[in-house]
């Protein structure tokens, strides 16, 4: 387990106590019933934004903490136990892309925006089903950009988009030339087709080493989402187990369970470590964070698969319900195992820069 300094400790700590009060998952079915167009609650982002978390990698310069990768692992963790609905992880990853390769004019311009949470922006790279960054027919011609991306997360509402052209990576704003259609996918988030026609387009520098290092740290910010939902699914399994009698004994007492639940709280622990290390070779800036990442988008997709599988299975039939909360975590989780590269994907990736 990563060690957190005090600052990191406290951030940590209050997001959890905002979750737990603020946003129970009941505050997200709300979410999923009323169906507001954005895809989240826009005063709740707004809380999010007043307590600092729309500005943790932003340096205090323009407007921001400047905490680092690790300390934002430790809110979107606690956004993810409770499948908060927030843009935070596709706000965060398209703020490190103008951290990384925009200019002082462009830094100025959009960053004090978007750790405020005036500015929702968002990565728009796939154009395709699946994650496929060196597959990019979107142009930009004169300064003008024209293409389309499909599955844009927060693409809804998002007022700045972070777009993969064939040269590399450009900023466009969501005011001129973009055309939105929503894409309703089981996890009831805000997922967007996004059409740029002609759309002002401003370069940001860093090519295709750029993207690389932009879609890394988007995987990341997803892992810590992901390993809070597993914690969380695994947490409301095992308390269900100790309560729910079957023959005149608690399900807990049953080998078999103790079994399958042993088996989920190792991954987990394991998990846990390869998501802190891919945060922790951000931070440093490692020349292995393509490595730390892919290492950990494998492993936690295969662990929030297992758990969030599983707690629909141990809740028997009252988890295949709409009422129960199980469903929840079962479909946030298929989505996001799809997100910025499969199993397979950063499997075969990791052996590849391992020398395999």
């Amino acid at each position: 387990m990563a060690v957190l300094t005090e600052e990191q400790t406290m951030l940590r700590d209050m997001a959890r106590e905002w979750v737990d009060n603020e946003a129970p998952v009941g505050a997200f079915r709300k979410v999923r019933n009323a169906a507001p167009a954005a895809g989240y609650d826009t005063d709740s982002w707004r809380e999010q934004a007043e307590m600092g978390w729309a500005g943790v990698l932003i340096p205090e310069a323009h407007g921001g903490v400047g905490m680092g990768f690790l300390s934002l692992a430790q809110v979107l963790e606690q956004l993810g136990r409770n499948l908060v609905a927030t843009p935070l992880s596709s706000t965060a990853a398209a703020s490190s892309a103008i951290l990384l390769g925009g200019s002082d004019a462009q830094k100025a311009e959009w960053l004090p925006k978007i750790a405020s949470g005036e500015t929702v922006a968002t990565l728009a790279i796939d154009e395709g089903p699946r994650f496929a960054p060196d597959r990019i027919e979107a142009r930009v011609e004169g300064g003008a950009l024209t293409g389309t991306k499909a599955f844009v997360a927060e693409g809804d509402s998002a007022g700045l988009f972070v777009v993969a052209a064939t040269d590399g990576l450009y900023l466009v704003s969501g005011d001129a030339g973009v055309t939105r259609s929503p894409r309703h996918l089981v996890d009831f988030r805000s997922h967007a087709e996004v059409r740029f026609d002609g759309a002002p387009a401003e370069k940001l520098e860093g090519g295709g080493d750029l993207l690389t290092a932009v879609t890394d740290r988007a995987a990341a910010a997803l892992c810590a989402e992901m390993l809070g939902m597993a914690e969380a699914a695994f947490a409301q399994t095992n308390d269900y187990l100790k309560t729910r009698v079957q023959f005149g004994q608690a399900l807990a007492s049953f080998q078999a369970l103790q079994h399958r639940m042993a088996k989920m709280f190792t991954e987990l622990e394991l998990a846990r470590s390869a998501v802190e290390g891919a945060f922790e070779a951000i931070d440093a800036n490692r020349a292995d964070v393509s490595v730390a990442v892919s290492l950990a988008k494998a492993v936690m997709n295969e662990t929030l698969n297992l758990v969030s599988r599983e707690m629909v299975q141990l809740h028997g039939g009252i988890g295949m319900t709409d009422e129960h909360d199980a469903g929840f975590y079962l479909k946030r989780s298929r989505v996001l195992e799809a997100m910025w590269g499969s199993g397979s994907w950063h499997r075969e990736r990791f052996a590849r820069l391992s020398g395999y």
